[in-house]
């Protein structure tokens, strides 16, 4: 009797009770395998116990050395066995174990006796286990028969040989290059699998030389490849030599193009499907050789097998993104696949259609999109949202349409990610249309009111006390704002009452209702709510009237705090009350990242209003102190940075050296941290030669040496330059480690009187722009940018040159500038053409600075960059600019 359909978001939980293996033990299983034993063996019952073994090891469960070895020689008794299944779980259970070295010795024999059997079932398995557990010794032994199966009429015997040659050419390949031969005549095989496994393997042992790889694909593009499979790699290798040509700017190769567009026309589908996919993600690909590849991959979205459909519609997503007016013909056959009963595919047609669609397009297809939405899951309602954001930016025009959809699937049922995503789509519409302003926050307002995520209305009302008071008539969000107030949870209230502040501090009209609510909200049952409502009342004033000057309150209520939270957090729990008041000036501004431990140790991101993880503590401080304890530094003033270690040796080494740069206004220092990992000898008047011949702007002043370096024990010596002040200096400075040496006798830890000078070369070590800049983020990037305003500001555009993607182009362009990335932006959407990234950071002589860099990637992965600068000085806006010229 046929069995009922499940759904498949039905709750399979209980599907697991029915395993054959439920709640079985090693110890148990182990006891078990005592019947591989037998004088009788019972081929039955031994394949249980093996299936039951390989079970436990899949699953992860260890076995000790003990207990390996015996199950190892038991199973290697079941050789006398005749049975085929059997065997065939012993070859299984022995690759599994992985024998030792001197365990390998007792199954060889045996497995040599079966690579050399009249049995073709023993020979393939043979081959497959010989080649996973021998060595290199082993292996010249056998090397004679690997090669006659390679070149064997069993089409199984063969692909054995051939793929346990993929295998070994990772561990031994100057002994599988040997075979290069009897791999060549495997091609001309008329089996399709040994035609697919020997091209494969050819290759990877060609694969490192260019020319061998482009005449290997030039002989088999001549018609000598049968098997589809073989045909599907041979289209890869083909593409990888075209693209290789392209970068190398060769010519000659258009012959490959028209192998592809041949293999267009072949009888196998999926030798169809890989050539249009190979086709389209050419580089420099034109809307001409892109037709034949649209035309096939149009006619596979009308295929009745899912797969076909699915592969064309991603593929067709794709080239949507570079060349959408290719992908138009095929809207028509898209616009038949939202209703498909495939979720995949039907979000894939949706995205895809608004990509390509036109302006005239926009209501027809949120119609059809409107009764899609319900259908779909989570994560391919996001997919859409993101679409639909893309399409309003694409056509602005179209923004009420499109505003007013992002606004009904708002109110639906939805998770926290769904909502979330057309929250961000409401704002960055919002930001970027201003016509969008009014209607997309009236939206946001609405949705509060039935919003059950904390995080998103507290950020919701963040955005609304930014915006709103710059709308024509802001007095229309305030019963939104106080009905939350009155309705929310306690951290919503005090997000509101903020909210509220920054209306009567930027709307006059305002200021007496608003203070008026806000008095109110002194009788809340919450602290801070109360407390917020107290402070906000005494900047704003009693009367409605601003107590102090309109910039000072704008500055208190939407200015960023100057310092990062968890700096900040950290020094008031180090702060010991006192006379003396805490000094927020005295917070460091450097942005630590979190260490590797601490963050493996955190698990998983918090989400939400989850309190973020505490920063490490700050080592500035301390830096700080350490050089102004130096009479040699002490009047070098305040430290400005620190930088992370920079190691100047490779690990393992004699001497362990690494190096923290410390930026002053006029000043350099770099102190070296040195260990002496060589047990019996210790160092004396350790110092570091510091060439700056590639540095000219640096001069030295001053160097402090070590006077004595133990085994294993850290010191530190220090080197300083003075710099032209205020000036960002670049420069290469080479290092030599100069030291006296002394054995030291073992059995008295006494070291000789004599010693001999010697001396170890250290990796150069650069100082660059970013030496200059401290990471500092601002918490409304718009708002401070806007504070800066544009009298500093300096723009320009610039080529990044060719770059395999987007997210390779922001980070150097982060790593170069050495700010902080501000809102997430650092991170660029998959498949993203164009991204915006936002980057603030304090420059040296205590300036505040703000960048946004606008990407765009063209369809040879040229990168252009507009770079916008803003700082409170022009002259370090120009600097900014020169880094990126120069860089």
């Amino acid at each position: 009797m046929a069995q009922p359909l499940l759904k498949k978001d039905d709750d399979r939980d209980d599907e697991a009770e029915y395993s054959p293996f439920m709640g079985i033990e090693k110890g148990a299983v182990l006891q078990e395998a005592r019947v591989f034993n037998d004088p009788q063996l019972d081929a039955r019952r031994c394949s249980q116990v093996i299936t039951k073994l390989l079970y436990l090891l899949n699953q992860g469960e260890t076995f000790t050395k003990v207990e390996a070895t015996e199950v190892f020689f038991a199973v290697t008794k079941l050789f006398q066995s005749k049975d085929l299944g059997l065997r065939r779980m012993v070859y299984l259970m022995i690759k599994e174990l992985s024998p030792s070295a001197d365990e390998v010795i007792i199954v060889t024999s045996s497995l040599m006796k079966d690579m050399n059997s009249r049995t073709d079932m023993y020979r393939a398995n043979a081959i497959r286990v010989l080649c996973r557990i021998t060595d290199g010794t082993l292996l010249t032994q056998i090397e004679r028969y690997l090669k006659q199966a390679i070149v064997d009429k069993n089409p199984v015997v063969a692909s054995a040989a051939l793929v346990s040659g993929i295998h070994l050419l990772q561990t031994n390949p100057e002994i599988v290059k040997r075979w290069s031969n009897e791999v060549q005549e495997a091609i001309q095989s008329r089996a399709a699998l040994i035609q697919f496994h020997a091209l494969a393997l050819l290759h990877q042992i060609r694969q490192n030389d260019r020319l061998a790889v482009s005449k290997l694909v030039t002989s088999l593009t001549r018609g000598t490849v049968r098997s589809p499979l073989a045909q599907c790699l041979l289209i890869r290798y083909t593409s990888q030599v075209i693209r290789e040509a392209t970068m190398s700017n060769q010519t000659g190769d258009r012959p490959f193009y028209d192998y592809l567009e041949g293999c267009l026309r072949h009888k196998a589908e999926m030798v169809i499907f890989e050539a249009a996919r190979a086709i389209t993600e050419l580089s420099g690909v034109t809307s001409r050789e892109l037709t034949p590849a649209i035309t096939v991959l149009q006619l596979f979205l009308s295929s009745s097998k899912p797969v076909l459909r699915f592969a064309a519609v991603r593929t067709l997503n794709k080239v949507a993104m570079t060349h959408p007016l290719a992908v138009t013909n095929c809207n028509i056959d898209m616009e038949s696949l939202i209703s498909d009963q495939n979720r995949s595919i039907a979000t894939l047609a949706i995205t895809t259609l608004l990509k390509t669609g036109n302006e005239s397009s926009v209501d027809r297809l949120m119609k059809q999109i409107t009764n899609f939405m319900s259908d779909i899951a989570d994560e391919f309602k996001i997919v859409v949202v993101e679409a639909i954001r893309s399409l309003c930016l694409k056509f602005p025009l179209k923004y009420r349409s499109l505003m007013n959809f992002l606004s009904n699937i708002l109110r639906e049922e939805g998770g926290f990610e769904y909502k979330k995503a057309i929250v961000d789509s409401i704002v960055i519409l919002i930001r970027d249309i201003p016509d969008a302003k009014e209607s997309g926050l009236l939206h946001l307002c609405e949705f509060i009111e039935d919003c059950e995520f904390t995080y998103l209305s507290t950020q919701i009302l963040h955005f609304i006390g930014n915006e709103g008071p710059k709308t024509s008539d802001p007095s229309k969000y305030i019963r939104y704002i106080y009905n939350r107030v009155i309705l929310e949870n306690a951290t919503v209230r005090a997000s509101a009452v903020s909210t509220l502040a920054k209306f009567g501090a930027l709307v006059d009209s305002l200021k007496p209702r608003i203070f008026v609510l806000l008095k109110r909200c002194l009788f809340d049952s919450d602290d801070e709510v109360r407390d917020r409502a107290t402070l906000y009342l005494n900047t704003l004033g009693g009367d409605g009237a601003v107590v102090e000057t309109d910039d000072e309150v704008k500055e208190f209520l939407f200015g960023s705090l100057g310092v990062p939270l968890s700096n900040l957090e950290t020094s008031l729990k180090n702060y010991e009350p006192s006379e003396e008041a805490f000094d927020i000036f005295s917070v460091p501004k450097e942005v630590k990242s979190q260490p590797l431990a601490e963050k493996k140790a955190s698990g998983k991101k918090p989400t939400g209003l989850g309190a973020p993880p505490v920063g490490p503590t700050s080592i500035v401080d301390s830096y700080e102190r350490l050089l102004s304890s130096i009479p040699e530094f002490a009047s070098y003033g305040k430290l400005f940075k620190s930088s992370a270690p920079v190691e100047l040796t490779e690990a393992e080494t004699e001497y362990a050296v690494n190096v923290v740069k410390h930026i002053f206004d006029s000043h350099l220092v770099f102190r070296y941290n040195c260990t002496n990992t060589i047990p019996g000898q210790l160092l004396e008047n350790v110092s570091v030669i510091v060439d700056p011949s590639e540095a000219e702007e640096f001069s030295e002043i001053a160097s402090k040496p070590l006077k004595s370096l133990p085994y294993d024990t850290p010191g530190q010596t220090f080197v300083a330059f003075e710099k032209p002040e205020g000036v960002p200096a670049v420069g290469k400075f080479s290092n030599t480690l100069s030291f006296i040496v002394k054995e030291v006798d073992p059995t008295t830890g006494e070291a000789e009187d004599d010693g001999v000078e010697d001396e170890y070369q250290l990796e150069d070590l650069e100082v660059v722009a970013a030496d200059y800049m401290l990471k500092l983020g601002v918490s409304n990037f718009r708002n401070a940018w806007e504070s800066l305003g544009p009298d500093c500001e300096r723009v320009d555009e610039y080529g990044l040159g060719p770059r395999e993607s987007l997210t390779e182009a922001v980070n150097a362009v982060i790593n170069l500038l050495g700010m902080q990335p501000c809102e997430g932006t650092e991170v660029v959407p998959s498949n993203s053409r164009s991204h915006t990234c936002l980057l603030s950071g304090v420059y040296i002589g205590s300036v505040k600075v703000l960048v946004r860099l606008s990407f765009g990637l063209d369809g040879a992965k040229e990168v252009a960059m507009k770079l916008a600068v803003r700082s409170e000085d022009i002259s370090v806006s120009d600097a900014i600019h020169e880094v990126i010229a120069s860089g």
